[in-house]
């Protein structure tokens, strides 16, 4: 009975400073990754006299809106090509104009130039900045991942500390929040009942967000490279490159695509192949127009085709020698390992991207509970009577030393933070002891 008394202690112990001290972050998370789903929304009205053109007879060549920009921009180093996935969207050129990184809109039909946008002024990208990294660069992707593993420990263990432990016919307290029964047990209710309901879309979201993060994304991601989940030798045509620049480093590309090694053209006498000729070749391996085409940017370099759309499955990266016109990879989700087709789908699907306006307004749910589970968490704390939970002094399962072990080992940062908590724990208990004496 001790040892059980013991075990709900410490749980609870835990899940009380791991909720208080991760609070804020997570419902950063919360709020930015709800707002986030709805991105192309927000954007297209954001920029809608940029993004909208009216359709006339036929589009231009991409040549021809190129140089449409080089006329107004002509000291700028043309770097990216995006067609529009619709007959009413305009075509995106991206530039680099005196080290700054720009989009230039420009209508495919007049090759009007009808908008020019610092891609670090997005206000998406910002969002995203803040919903990924806090806007501080490796030390932010490291609290928000850090953040995010915690969130992890944080509903296992609040599923064990609401589990019922007496038989009782009512779902009052279990399933549905009790209303009558004072002011702290209705916060406690409204806390642990929502997150109950929301514990599988939390996980997932979590566990699908994780891929991203510097670490431990870094590390799957290795992993399922270096365990031959990663890219296949049948991509290549011909050798595969041994160049040391992936994928990452030059293009926007999916997940499972980032570690790829770029390839270089072979320069022959060859003149290089025009840009419309690179558009061709992509349309011809039946890529769908809303690609973007990455333009070399010296001898070597090659043309990278991503296209990186709302669907998993319609992923590719493909990479074209330069003066030949040869596609020397191609690579789309049908190639991506189990683990990479996995990955691939949980990050649509936590962008709410794969199944469209349910899948949005799915991960929107989850967000708005979390931020009220977030919130009536902090309410309880600030309802407690006694102050904070004391270090109990019955043993704990071998059980839950077990889990904790195992959750440590899983998602390391976490691991290292419960070391550091542990140590810091026994010393102000010698502290205390020593005062006490």
């Amino acid at each position: 009975m001790d040892t059980k008394r013991g075990s709900y202690q410490w749980i609870w112990r835990w899940h009380f400073y791991a909720g208080i001290l991760f609070a804020p972050f997570l419902l950063v998370l919360a709020i930015t990754g709800g707002v986030y789903l709805f991105k192309a929304e927000i954007e297209h009205k954001l920029y809608e006299d940029w993004y909208d053109v009216t359709p006339k007879s036929e589009a231009m060549p991409a040549s021809h809106l190129i140089s449409a920009v080089q006329a107004q921009y002509p000291d700028a180093a043309v770097t990216r090509y995006r067609s529009g996935e619709s007959a009413e969207r305009s075509t995106e050129i991206g530039i680099m104009d005196e080290g700054v990184s720009k989009t230039v809109f420009v209508d495919p039909y007049t090759m009007q130039v009808i908008g020019t946008l610092q891609d670090d002024d997005r206000i998406m990208n910002k969002l995203e900045d803040i919903h990924g990294e806090l806007m501080a660069g490796t030390i932010g992707d490291r609290l928000v991942e850090l953040a995010a593993c915690w969130a992890i420990i944080l509903l296992v263990t609040g599923v064990y500390l609401w589990w019922p432990r007496k038989k009782k016919n009512s779902l009052s307290g279990v399933l549905l929040p009790r209303l009558s029964k004072g002011r702290r047990t209705l916060v406690r209710d409204l806390h642990a009942v929502p997150a109950v309901w929301i514990s599988a879309g939390m996980f997932f979201l979590i566990m699908t967000g994780l891929p991203w993060s510097g670490f431990w994304g870094t590390q799957v991601q290795n992993m399922a490279t270096n365990s031959g989940e990663g890219y296949p030798p049948a991509i290549w045509v011909g050798d595969a490159p041994l160049s040391e620049v992936k994928a990452e480093e030059i293009a926007d590309v999916g997940w499972a695509a980032e570690n790829l090694p770029v390839p270089t053209s072979v320069q022959t006498e060859y003149i290089p192949i025009t840009i419309d000729d690179a558009v061709a070749v992509t349309e011809e391996r039946g890529i769908k127009p809303g690609f973007d085409l990455y333009i070399p940017q010296d001898e070597a370099g090659v043309f990278t085709v991503s296209a990186f759309p709302a669907k998993a499955e319609d992923e590719v990266t493909m990479y074209m020698d330069q003066y030949s016109g040869a596609v020397l990879a191609d690579y789309r989700y049908d190639d991506y390992g189990p683990a990479g087709k996995a990955i691939a789908m949980g990050i649509t699907l936590h962008k709410g991207s794969q199944f469209g306006l349910i899948n949005k307004l799915i991960g929107l749910a989850v967000c708005i509970g979390m931020v009220l589970v977030i919130i009536s968490g902090l309410l309880l704390w600030r309802t407690r009577r006694h102050g904070l939970p004391e270090r109990p002094g019955t043993r704990v399962a071998k059980g839950v030393i077990v889990l904790m072990i195992v959750l440590g080992l899983l998602f390391p940062l976490a691991g290292a933070s419960m070391i550091l908590v542990w140590v810091l724990d026994l010393v102000i208990k010698q502290v205390k002891g020593g005062r006490a004496a």
